[in-house]
C-alpha cells in the first residue's frame, strides 16, 4: 500500500554512525559519524522533516553535539523497546519512514509505513525492511536512503538540475 510520508526518523548508532563506540578510562569518548549524510538529509528539507532518535544514554552528549548542534536536527532519547509507542504519540505510524539497524527495529519496521535498513543491519531487521541500502551504517547509508526516498516518494534527485537551480554551475 503506498504511503504519504510525513516524517523520516533515523536511529543513530549503526545508521548515522558505524555503530562502534570508543571507550577510554573516562568512558565513552567517540562515535564515528559518516560523510555525506548531512548533505543528503538537506535534500529532503523542503519535502520531509527528519527527526533523530537514540537509545544510547551514556553516548547521548556525543550524539547531541553532532546531531542537534552541528546538523541542526531534532533529537530525542528513546529506548529501543518503546519506539513504536513514542512514534505513535507524535505521528500516524503509517506516515513514518524509519531507518534502523538493530534486532528490536524489526518490530518498529512492522509498525511504520516504510522501513529502511543499512546493509550491515541485523539480519532480522534487514528481513523486515522495505529497502536495504548497499552502504553500511556510518558509510553514506543515510545518504543512499535519502536519495532512495526522493526517487520513491517525491522526485529523483538530479545533480545537474540541482546545480543549475542553486546557481552552482561551476
Amino acid at each position: 500500500m503506498p504511503i504519504d510520508p510525513k516524517v523520516l526518523i533515523l536511529d543513530v548508532d549503526g545508521v548515522l554512525t558505524d555503530g562502534a563506540i570508543y571507550y577510554s578510562d573516562a568512558g565513552k569518548v567517540l562515535k564515528r559519524f559518516g560523510p555525506d549524510d548531512n548533505d543528503a538529509i538537506g535534500l529532503l528539507a523542503d519535502r520531509l522533516p527528519v527527526h533523530v532518535i537514540s537509545g544510547d544514554k551514556r553516548g547521548f552528549p556525543i550524539t547531541r553535539k553532532r546531531v542537534q548542534e552541528d546538523m541542526g536536527l531534532p533529537l530525542d532519547l528513546v529506548s529501543t523497546l518503546h519506539r513504536v509507542d513514542w512514534m505513535a504519540e507524535r505521528w500516524p505510524l503509517e506516515s513514518i519512514i524509519y531507518m534502523g539497524d538493530g534486532i528490536f527495529d524489526a518490530v518498529v519496521f512492522g509498525a511504520v509505513g516504510y522501513a529502511i535498513a543499512p546493509a550491515d543491519a541485523d539480519a532480522l531487521a534487514r528481513s523486515h525492511a522495505d529497502y536495504v541500502t548497499e552502504r553500511r551504517g556510518g558509510d553514506r547509508a543515510v545518504a543512499e536512503a535519502c536519495l532512495h526516498i526522493l526517487a520513491k516518494f517525491f522526485e529523483p534527485f538530479d545533480l545537474f538540475r540541482y546545480k543549475e537551480q542553486s546557481g552552482n554551475s561551476s
